[in-house]
């Protein structure tokens, strides 16, 4: 559970044991990062795991998904259009029918308690900073830290998905929900997507070369490669105030390194 997972799970699978329910079941791509933390909190805490995963079965297994069925998650695919419409009543029923009775953790594990978990990140760091970034997905981590800045200093979230405006009005709804729509130091640049979800360039990939061996920290180009690019280019560009501090936040993510394919173009990694 590494990076942001277990601060958006940590409330989940109280709420769940406080339902009494015994069965978690969730939604992600066949490499998502989601799906991988979910399986190990599973085991780790003892609840049965479901995995609604997009797409059509391929054998065999990928990384992320062996390491999920070895963790005792039973796996269910979704075709695309039926997953699209995950959120809908008639795809919930259908669910239930199959599986039972069930705690529902949203894909990317984005909701009001991923909120409150993310939250308490900001409480984790030990510096003064003026910023702090993140990458977005589903927008729950984002919404998590605005929520603990309490309206201090500035977080800038960096969009992994093309044509994400949307999540703006996610984070939103989030800081609506949990309490904190009042709170404005926040925004969201949409402009280091490099083509779109889980998709990635010869600049990009560089630039990840580069860090990394600079930085001794290993990153992904799926999720924090994109933010760490998109800061150093904001820098050069004087976006940032002279003199500020920045913190980025490294959102884990490296599991599926392991599946990344050389020859591919794109990957559901989320």
């Amino acid at each position: 559970m590494s990076g942001n997972k277990w601060h958006k799970l940590k409330y989940n699978l109280q709420e769940a044991r406080k339902q009494g329910k015994n069965t978690l079941l969730t939604f992600g791509g066949a490499y998502s990062n989601h799906i991988y933390a979910t399986a190990a909190a599973g085991k780790i805490f003892n609840f049965n795991t479901i995995g609604i995963i997009r797409g059509e079965e391929h054998l065999p297994l990928n990384p992320t998904l062996s390491f999920a069925k070895d963790n005792g998650m039973q796996l269910y695919y979704l075709d695309r259009t039926s997953y699209r419409n995950k959120n809908s009543l008639e795809v919930i029923s259908q669910l239930q029918e199959k599986f039972g009775d069930f705690y529902l953790v949203p894909e990317g594990g984005t909701n009001e308690l991923a909120v409150k978990g993310c939250r308490e990140i900001i409480k984790t760091i030990d510096i003064e900073f003026d910023y702090i970034c993140c990458p977005c997905g589903t927008s729950g981590t984002l919404a998590g830290l605005i929520s603990g800045l309490q309206g201090h200093n500035f977080a800038l979230g960096f969009a992994v998905l093309k044509g994400a405006s949307f999540l703006k009005r996610d984070v939103g709804s989030l800081l609506k929900i949990s309490g904190n729509s009042s709170l404005i130091n926040w925004d969201i640049n949409l402009d280091y997507h490099f083509g779109g979800y889980a998709k990635f360039n010869s600049a990009l990939m560089n630039f990840i070369s580069r860090f990394t061996s600079l930085t001794k920290i290993p990153i992904e180009p799926i999720y924090t490669g994109k933010m760490l690019f998109g800061i150093y280019d904001l820098i050069a560009k004087d976006y940032f105030n002279e003199g500020s501090r920045i913190v980025a936040l490294h959102t884990g993510g490296l599991q599926g390194l392991r599946g990344l394919s050389k020859k591919s173009k794109r990957i559901d990694f989320f």
